[in-house]
């Protein structure tokens, strides 16, 4: 079991010192996506007036900033939170715009290229240390995860099975893992994706931590050993392989896909507007320069196209469907297209209070939960609705930490209390699911 690797809980100050010369002497760390984000701000504006959103809207088009929450400029209503990425050019305008307009805003991030260096939410070229010795406490580019799923399918094959439901854009497998102690009989399985959406990198940190506690604690732990005798786990630590490569090695800061566009130069797709359920309807965009925009058909993408096709084909097993996405600190179920109450609305809402209340219980972090329409805002195209309109009855969205202190740049320090803390709530789900429900 040594594979499961040694959680890093020990100051920088006591690590090998030949690591930190390593570490130093890496290129690319202060050459980091070129430098791209130096002077880059993260600003936060909360629109208290018609007016001020209506600035906020012009602004978003005038200066073409990136938005970092809400995910479209259509959400922005009086009271909405919102996060903008400036560049360094477009900054002293905006502020000065801001200012002469009288709106309120924090600058969150002063820096952006800075947080990115020491924050180490960064792709530095930290030494390969071998698979033995795997960090779940750091962040891992494709490759790493890839290699890290096909060792675990050598060294845990009474546990794991890898297997790829198909390729992406670019042509890259499509790899999931199945957890769960093998039987003939029945079993109901979860399936949990992470990483839908590019630059939220918590997502595939969080499915890699819940393979290693499952497999480091289904011996010692009932409630654990329970659900790998009950149930399969279908994991999928990365959804939008292309998009999460690219966020690597150019734009930290990529959401969608990285399909073509024939007849715009913006690639990409919004995966999570992407599925057939209310398409391209409220929330989402039919322009494909924008963050939300749906694509030119439902499950154009092929990420997409392949994990609908898997679900239809095994969702008599699958009970339960959990999607892992950053930041906010919410726990969301259906419907998200729309207002209306689910049928299993008693059975959802108790599994969501629960697994809130487990979260909460570790470091005293709260979520907030409840429909996505009403907890977050309203989009049409999402995998969760999706899941559940075809027939899944738990089907749930995470948004992990942080609510925009680091936003999309969560440190790896807090890998370690994010991940502990969303175990348990997943584990609360899950039991939830085995029990009949109250």
């Amino acid at each position: 079991m040594k594979f499961l690797g040694k959680p890093r809980s020990q100051p920088a100050a006591f690590l090998p010192l030949c690591w930190l010369f390593l570490r130093i002497l890496q290129p690319g760390h202060s050459h980091l996506y070129n430098n791209r984000y130096a002077g880059d701000k993260v600003i936060r504006l909360i629109p208290k007036t018609e007016e001020e959103t209506y600035a906020l809207k012009k602004i978003h088009h005038q200066f073409k900033v990136d938005l970092w929450q809400p995910s479209s400029i259509s959400y922005v209503t009086e009271g909405t939170v919102t996060d903008v990425h400036i560049s360094q050019n477009a900054s002293r305008a905006l502020l000065a715009f801001l200012q002469e307009a009288n709106i309120q805003y924090k600058i969150l991030i002063e820096d952006l290229q800075k947080v990115l260096e020491n924050g180490n939410s960064l792709p530095t070229q930290r030494n390969r240390r071998s698979l033995s010795e795997y960090n779940y406490e750091v962040y891992h580019s494709l490759e790493e995860i890839q290699s890290w799923m096909h060792h675990l399918n050598k060294t845990h094959s009474g546990l794991i099975h890898m297997f790829s439901i198909g390729r992406s854009y670019e042509g890259r497998s499509l790899f999931i893992l199945k957890l769960g102690r093998k039987s003939r009989a029945y079993k109901r399985a979860v399936w949990m994706d992470c990483g839908i959406h590019a630059r939220e990198w918590i997502g595939p940190a969080f499915c890699q931590w819940f393979v290693r506690e499952a497999l480091l604690t289904y011996r010692s732990d009932a409630a654990m050993r329970k659900m790998l005798k009950h149930l399969y786990f279908y994991i999928m630590p990365v959804f939008n392989v292309d998009g999460y490569h690219y966020s690597w090695t150019h734009d930290r800061f990529w959401r969608k896909t990285r399909s073509r566009n024939l007849r715009f130069h913006c690639r990409g797709v919004d995966a999570n507007r992407n599925w057939k359920v209310k398409w391209c309807d409220e929330g989402a965009s039919m322009h494909p320069c924008d963050d939300t925009y749906c694509g030119p058909f439902p499950e154009s993408e092929p990420e997409v196209k392949a994990v609908a096709n898997f679900l239809r084909k095994h969702r008599k097993h699958i009970r339960a469907y959990l999607s892992f996405h950053a930041y906010a600190q919410m726990l969301l179920y259906p419907y998200s297209y729309k207002y209306a109450t689910i049928p299993n609305f008693n059975c959802v809402e108790s599994a969501a209070y629960k697994a809130v209340k487990a979260l909460r219980s570790v470091y005293g972090v709260r979520y907030r939960y409840g429909p996505a329409s009403r907890t977050l805002y309203v989009s049409s195209g999402s995998s969760m609705d999706w899941a559940y309109k075809n027939g899944i009855p738990y089907a749930f969205a995470f948004e992990l930490r942080d609510t925009g202190h680091f936003g999309f740049l969560l440190p790896e320090m807090l890998i370690r209390p994010t991940c502990t803390e969303t175990m348990l709530a997943v584990k609360n789900i899950t039991m939830h699911l085995l029990k009949k429900c109250p």
